[in-house]
C-alpha cells in the first residue's frame, strides 16, 4: 500500500516513514501542502496521513481542495494537542480520521487499517452530531473544544446512541445492547444513565441532543434548544 506522508517536522517525518516502512508500507513524504497537491496529480496514493499546520497551504486548505477535485482517498489528520476546532474543521472538509500528537505508533497503524479497511464493514472510529463527537478508539467524547468525561456505561451509552443517530431507539434495545440484559418492565436504569449523560453532553450547549420519545424510547438528534 502506498502512503503519502505530508508533514513539516523533519523527526516526525522521519520516525513515521521509518517505522511505516518497517511495516511493509511504501512511503512518499513531503513538507509543504503545495508540493503534496503536485504528488497527488501526478501518482495514485492509497492513503494520505497529512499535518494540518503546514507552510504554504495548510492541512485543512489541502484537504478542500482534494475532495472538490473528486478524490475521496482515505486521509488521516495529524493534529496537536487541544485543536478541537481543527479537528472538527477537518472532518468537516472530508477527513476520515484524526490521531492528536504525541500518539502511540500502534494506534497509528490501527486508525490506517480501519480507514483502509475495505467493504461494507468499515465503520468510522470518530462518531459525530453537531459540535458533539466521539472517538471509538481513543474512547474520548468532546464537544466542541472541551473534552467531556464519562464513566464506561456513559460512554457505551453515547456510543449506541450516535451509531444509531437519528433513529428511535428502545428501553428495550439500550439493555440488550449496553447492559446486555433482558428487560425488566420495573428497571429504570436505562432513563436514570439518560439523564446524567444529557447533563454532561448538554450543559452549556445550545443543542438538546437526547429526545424522549414518550411510551417508546429515545431518539438522539442535534436541535437548538430555543427552536
Amino acid at each position: 500500500m502506498k502512503i503519502l506522508l505530508v508533514e513539516d517536522d523533519i523527526d516526525t517525518k522521519k520516525f513515521l516513514k521509518k517505522g511505516l516502512e518497517e511495516n511493509y508500507y511504501s512511503v512518499e513524504t513531503t513538507s509543504s501542502g503545495l508540493e503534496a497537491l503536485e504528488y497527488i496529480e501526478s501518482q495514485p496514493f492509497d492513503l494520505i496521513i497529512l499535518d494540518i499546520m503546514l507552510p504554504e497551504l495548510d492541512g485543512i486548505s489541502l484537504l478542500k481542495n482534494i475532495r472538490k477535485r473528486g478524490n475521496f482517498i482515505p486521509v488521516i489528520l495529524l493534529t496537536v494537542k487541544d485543536s478541537n476546532e481543527e479537528i472538527i474543521a477537518g472532518l468537516d472538509a472530508g477527513a476520515d480520521d484524526y490521531i492528536t500528537k504525541p500518539f502511540s505508533f500502534n494506534q497509528l497503524l490501527a486508525r490506517i487499517r480501519a480507514v483502509t479497511r475495505r467493504g461494507k464493514q468499515y465503520t468510522p472510529s470518530l462518531l459525530k452530531v453537531a459540535d458533539l463527537f466521539l472517538d471509538q478508539i481513543s474512547r474520548r467524547v468532546y464537544k466542541g473544544d472541551k473534552e467531556i468525561v464519562l464513566t464506561p456505561k456513559e460512554f457505551s451509552l453515547l456510543e449506541y446512541l450516535l451509531l444509531n443517530k437519528g433513529r428511535i431507539v428502545t428501553r428495550t434495545m439500550i439493555l440488550e445492547k449496553v447492559w446486555n440484559l433482558d428487560y425488566d418492565g420495573f428497571s429504570n436504569v436505562v432513563d436514570v444513565h439518560i439523564n446524567h449523560l444529557r447533563k454532561k453532553i448538554e450543559k452549556d450547549s445550545s443543542f438538546k441532543f437526547i429526545h424522549t420519545v414518550k411510551g417508546v424510547g429515545y431518539i438522539l438528534e442535534a436541535k437548538h434548544k430555543n427552536s
